[in-house]
């Protein structure tokens, strides 16, 4: 059953609540919700061991998004969550969720333990291109243009072949209310400022050291 908490600056985030056991919270990518990508079958694994807690994040299925965008609100979001589930929790995060969680853990939001699968970083000095990346992304955002922004994200950055987003477009579709159709993916475009390879280099270095979860 969906319920809500409400991040510091009212916006509204859905999530549900499944399983007994110490809390567990799944933060997805940047294309993903709860009705489209890995959460669902991530859940059934865990449940037996853990209270897992499965969000949309921000401007995703059925929680709000409250313009302009900031990752900081993000961060807020995820504190909301913690204390929904108690006051303090294990963060799982999944590609740009990965880097999500670790910045809430530098933060020092209360987490327990952080499991950081493939978060996309980069190291500029040894040839990665994260901030050109960036800025283009931004320039798209601010055109409007967030469906290019995905379709820039799947081929330029991630390196999918041409025809992955009219996948993901037709996937999406299938998913019905909750998820409508390319629209969504459009709408998730405005955070993508922040969903990307992300330069790890001394500021990115110096910001992780605040965390103080343990991390996998």
């Amino acid at each position: 059953m969906t319920a809500h908490v409400i991040s510091r600056d009212g916006t509204r985030i859905a999530f549900e609540r499944s399983g007994s056991g110490p809390a567990l919270i799944l933060v997805d990518g940047a294309l993903c919700s709860r009705a489209f990508g890995p959460s669902a079958k991530l859940v059934r694994e865990l449940a037996a061991h853990f209270t897992v807690y499965r969000y949309d994040r921000r401007g995703r299925g059925e929680s709000g998004d409250t313009p302009p965008y900031d990752a900081s609100r993000e961060v807020e979001d995820l504190g909301a969550l913690i204390d929904a589930a108690g006051g303090s929790a294990i963060l799982l995060g999944l590609s740009s969720g990965a880097v999500l969680e670790l910045d809430a853990a530098a933060a020092g939001l209360s987490v327990d333990a952080v499991v950081a699968y493939e978060p996309p970083y980069v190291q500029e000095q040894d040839g990665g291109n994260g901030a050109a990346h960036e800025a283009f992304l931004r320039r798209l955002v601010a055109s409007g243009d967030r469906g290019g922004a995905v379709t820039y994200f799947m081929k330029d950055m991630v390196g999918a072949p041409a025809f992955v987003p009219a996948l993901l477009s037709c996937a999406a579709g299938a998913q019905g209310k909750a998820l409508p159709g390319w629209g969504c993916r459009r709408r998730a475009g405005l955070p993508y400022a922040s969903d990307r390879p992300g330069p790890l280099g001394q500021g990115g270095r110096t910001r992780l050291v605040g965390a103080r979860a343990r991390a996998l």
